[in-house]
């Protein structure tokens, strides 16, 4: 396994992490994703630690704090072999505190989370959203003391867009409050946008990508494919609505190179489409899920290997869409290359 540097910080993270939404199967949504329990979550961390996967993604809002108690008591004696990461801010209950990153809050939700998962502290915690109704300098010192308190040693963001992660950072700079050192986005061969201007931003800022659905929310797992109905088992049935859009022409492209490549390579299309996420700029980890261990064997064979440039190259035409304003002018000038270098600037 390869480890990363987790942004601008001296945490390093395994290339692949585990993300355990599918663990706890709470809800109509959580449920169709998995309901993995703790003596199976056991047996997959057990399979993760052996290829090397140290870091596992969880929220307090998946299968309402199931997912937490799952991996929680899967870790349970272990503690010092993994890194743990959580989130919080999107809304929990009902009532006015059950959402947002108010003080009050933040300090309750990762007390909680602290005791389902059955530690003292978490390696990572990330705001699940931006609370524009929470002062930032609130929501930032609330960090800082939890930082302070030895609760959280590194802070992140999940789903925020450029200006309120700039925003973000550039407070926590002026007060001397923790910055973010990691940003949860999606980002697969089927949704680009990351790279207009989050990935840009995260190079310059030094802010790491933790990816989620990185097989685009299960469509790239090379069971969904060009005049067949959806197989049977696929949570696309129940829950493709919540989950990122995707033009389906699209996908299919997408795939058929995927396809060519899997058989020239002997890979499969899931581990291509993961190995190709690897090598673009930022991305400090990739989460994969499973719901069973052949799943996840199949997943970690994504690494311990390199995709040919011809196929890399192959791949970025196939999954190339026209970029929103105020890119798409710049991006068909050649020239712009010289104000936006590729390593800052995917092509």
């Amino acid at each position: 396994m390869e480890y990363r540097r987790l942004g601008a910080s001296g945490l390093h993270v395994p290339a692949l992490g585990f993300g355990a939404g599918t663990f706890g199967g709470r809800g109509p949504l959580f449920s169709a994703w998995g309901d993995t329990d703790a003596a199976q979550a056991r047996r997959l961390i057990d399979v993760s630690l052996e290829a090397g996967v140290t870091l596992f993604d969880t929220a307090d809002v998946y299968s309402d704090g199931a997912s937490e108690e799952v991996l929680g008591a899967a870790i349970k004696g272990r503690r010092d072999k993994v890194l743990l990461s959580t989130k919080s801010a999107l809304p929990i209950g009902p009532g006015a505190d059950d959402a947002g990153a108010g003080r009050a809050r933040l300090i309750r939700a990762v007390d909680a989370s602290l005791h389902r998962l059955g530690t003292d502290y978490l390696d990572l915690f990330q705001l699940h959203a931006f609370d524009a109704g929470t002062p930032l300098l609130e929501t930032l010192s609330a960090l800082g003391d939890l930082v302070q308190a030895g609760k959280i040693r590194y802070v992140g963001v999940s789903n925020f867009a450029g200006w309120e992660l700039m925003k973000t950072l550039a407070t926590a700079e002026a007060h001397g409050l923790p910055k973010p050192v990691a940003h949860q986005v999606y980002y697969s061969l089927v949704g680009r946008d990351y790279e207009w201007e989050l990935m840009p931003l995260g190079a310059d800022q030094g802010v790491g990508a933790v990816v989620w659905s990185p097989l685009g929310w299960g469509r790239l797992t090379g069971k969904v494919r060009r005049g067949q109905p959806l197989p049977a088992g696929s949570r696309l049935h129940d829950t493709a609505q919540a989950g990122p859009p995707v033009d389906n022409e699209h996908l299919y492209d997408i795939v058929d190179v995927l396809d060519t490549i899997a058989a020239e390579t002997g890979r499969s299309v899931p581990q291509i489409a993961l190995n190709w996420l690897l090598t673009r700029p930022t991305v400090a980890t990739v989460l994969i899920g499973a719901r069973n261990e052949e799943q996840l064997r199949q997943n970690l064979a994504a690494v311990g290997w390199q995709l040919d440039p011809e196929h890399l190259a192959a791949l970025d035409a196939a999954s190339a869409t026209t970029p929103p304003y105020p890119y798409y002018p710049y991006h068909r000038l050649p020239d712009f290359a010289r104000l936006n270098p590729p390593v800052v600037r995917a092509a």
